[in-house]
């Protein structure tokens, strides 16, 4: 038993596949793009349904969150059979290098693809470490605005039309093209492209060598688009096949929920929560339960919408009923206006009453979700529990009889039935076990220890701590577990993420470095401020003592206790109104008189 149970675990770790899925449309610095996202939605649940153990789909990344998924899928692909990474979005080619294009890029030079893009070669990088296969798929051969609005710095430097030929170096490397380089690829009439739609078709069939596969994909882009895009494929494999989805042999044991795919699925709609994610869902999975809870969701979206428009015309109908009143308009078009702006708020609150009611179903909906799975994934366990019982039990009553059957003595072969209902009497009637609360509760607390979300140690103990580490797993995640207690579908949730979900939380005079903290170090004349930032010293008044004090008041008293100086020549003037000094800068001389001009009178000249 022992050597079987080896066998079968063994391949399965050999056979460990991950992928990473990266769709970018909403450009800041050029048109959005229509298919990349439904691309990579599409694409990401093909990998899904071949049976990857691990599929990462990313959607619209700055360039700083595309290094940190390469990052982290690096780290993924250490004890990985195979890696496969799609990119869906702009590309460029530049002195034949090629290029992946983040959402925030603006690549207003030739010089700025350096600091803003991620060059495929990081790509290639990430998915090295896979043993077997190394896959890399580039829908990014679109018609690139920002090669035609960049400066060039250098007038001798290429910048191609579509993406560069590449040779990979290692072995068992693969990079297919949406377009053969130096052409570009069509995004096409539909929701996807054409390229996407054949991929999808051909590389989960289970068997067929993925050169093949790719040739299946060449020959329907080819159709499809009027032998005007040829897809392309560089790298080599050896001489056995390698397909995607290997075939797997009939077997006899408990078999995966079918269920699990698709409710991952919904859980990545919910969590995008858009009307573009949802479709994607309703296209993949048109009938059946979670599909009218995604319905349900759509009409949310929908009553939003409905309500934000609503909303937008009460405003403007009140803004033009105020500025027909502060213009002084005819009363006829002031009622006009107020019957129009009345129309509208009441529009606007049905509008608001119908979102309240959207979301009362929706919240409902997605109550009755959590417990229908939640009662599946018990009978799921329980019937899988079964079922391995009763496997044990049929292979220790296979062994026992051949025990009895080897057995020399007679009285050996008497004893052989009594000692068989024994051990079925002691392996039939067990219950079947699940996980205890404080197991379960310690797994949940050390899955959000990883994620960044509990600091405090995984004791089993479900404190206030542990509860408010899962209400901050779920603000950061947009998930809506209850926090009072532990829950098999808030570890699931858990165990989806690949790396850290809440921020983390640094003392003053330090800051956040990836995983840890950094201790701030300022330059000469700055420190650390209250807002922990280096702000600059400011450079201390002088503060007067009380024998500077002492030393202005004597001064005073002294300024005040001497004669104050003449401002005048010490001579007077005299007339009929009185006497007085002559003034400052004046002397005393003689004048005609003003109504006898010959005789002559004291009087005060001035230069």
């Amino acid at each position: 038993m022992i050597f079987a149970i080896g066998l079968t675990s063994g391949p399965a770790h050999a056979d460990r596949r991950v992928a990473l899925v990266i769709g970018n449309s909403a450009y800041k610095s050029a048109p959005k793009l229509g298919n990349p996202v439904n691309d990579a939605t599409l694409v990401g649940g093909m990998f899904k349904k071949a049976g990857f153990d691990s599929v990462d789909v990313r959607l619209d990344l700055s360039a700083s969150e595309m290094r940190r998924m390469l990052r982290e899928f690096a780290g993924r692909t250490r004890d990985a059979e195979m890696a496969v990474i799609y990119y869906a979005g702009h590309g460029i080619e530049l002195d034949g290098t090629n290029y992946l294009i983040p959402t925030d890029a603006t690549l207003e030079t030739d010089g700025d693809v350096l600091d803003e893009t991620i060059p495929v070669e990081r790509a290639l990088f990430a998915v090295e470490p896979a043993k077997q296969l190394r896959l890399i798929i580039l829908d990014a051969c679109r018609d690139n605005p920002f090669s035609k609005t960049m400066k060039r710095t250098l007038a001798s430097r290429a910048i191609g039309r579509g993406l560069a030929k590449v040779e990979p170096t290692s072995p068992n490397t693969m990079i297919a093209f949406a377009a053969k380089a130096g052409s570009t690829a069509s995004d096409g009439d539909s929701k996807n492209s054409p390229f996407a739609v054949a991929l999808v078709e051909h590389l989960p069939k289970p068997g067929l060598d993925l050169r093949k596969a790719f040739g299946f994909v060449r020959d329907d882009v080819l159709k499809s688009t009027g032998y005007k895009q040829e897809p392309y494929v560089y790298g080599s494999l050896g001489g056995d096949d390698v397909p995607l989805v290997a075939v797997k042999p009939a077997t006899t044991g408990p078999q995966a929920n079918p269920q699990d795919a698709l409710r991952r699925d919904y859980e990545l709609a919910l969590q995008l929560a858009t009307r573009d994610g949802w479709e994607a869902f309703l296209t993949a999975y048109p009938e059946g339960f979670y599909a009218n809870l995604a319905k349900g969701q759509l009409n949310k979206i929908g009553a939003e919408e409905t309500r934000a428009a609503a909303e937008q015309k009460a405003k403007a109908a009140e803004q033009e009923k105020t500025r027909l009143v502060a213009e002084r308009a005819q009363k006829a078009e002031q009622d006009k206006a107020a019957a129009a702006a009345k129309v509208a708020e009441e529009a606007r609150i049905a509008a608001e009453k119908q979102k309240q009611i959207e979301q009362a179903r929706t919240d409902a909906a997605e109550q009755q979700r959590k417990v229908a799975e939640t009662a599946a994934a018990k009978a799921q366990a329980e019937k899988q529990a079964a079922e391995k019982a009763k496997a044990e039990l049929a292979a220790r009553q296979a062994a026992d009889r051949a025990s009895a059957e080897q057995a020399a003595k007679p009285t050996a072969d008497r004893q052989i039935p009594e000692a068989e209902s024994q051990k079925v009497a002691a392996l039939s009637p067990a219950p079947t076990s699940t996980l205890s609360a404080v197991d379960l509760a310690r797994s949940v607390q050390s899955e959000l220890r990883r994620v960044g979300c509990l600091s405090a140690a995984s004791d089993g103990d479900w404190s206030a701590a542990s509860q408010r580490s899962l209400s901050l797993f779920n603000k950061y995640a947009g998930t809506q577990f209850d926090v009072k207690l532990a829950s098999v579908d808030a570890l699931d949730a858990l165990k989806a993420k690949p790396g850290r979900v809440c921020p983390l939380v640094c003392n003053f005079g330090f800051k956040a470095d990836g995983d840890q903290c950094v201790k701030i170090t300022c330059r000469a004349g700055y420190h650390v401020g209250d807002d922990n930032e280096c702000e600059k010293i400011q450079e201390k008044k002088p503060v007067a003592t009380r024998e500077d004090s002492r030393r202005r008041d004597a001064d005073r008293k002294q300024t005040e206790a001497a004669p104050s100086t003449p401002q005048a020549s010490g001579q007077m003037i005299c007339n009929n109104a009185g006497c007085r000094p002559i003034a400052k800068g004046c002397r005393l001389g003689t004048a005609n008189h003003p109504a006898t001009p010959t005789v002559k009178i004291p009087a005060e000249i001035c230069n």
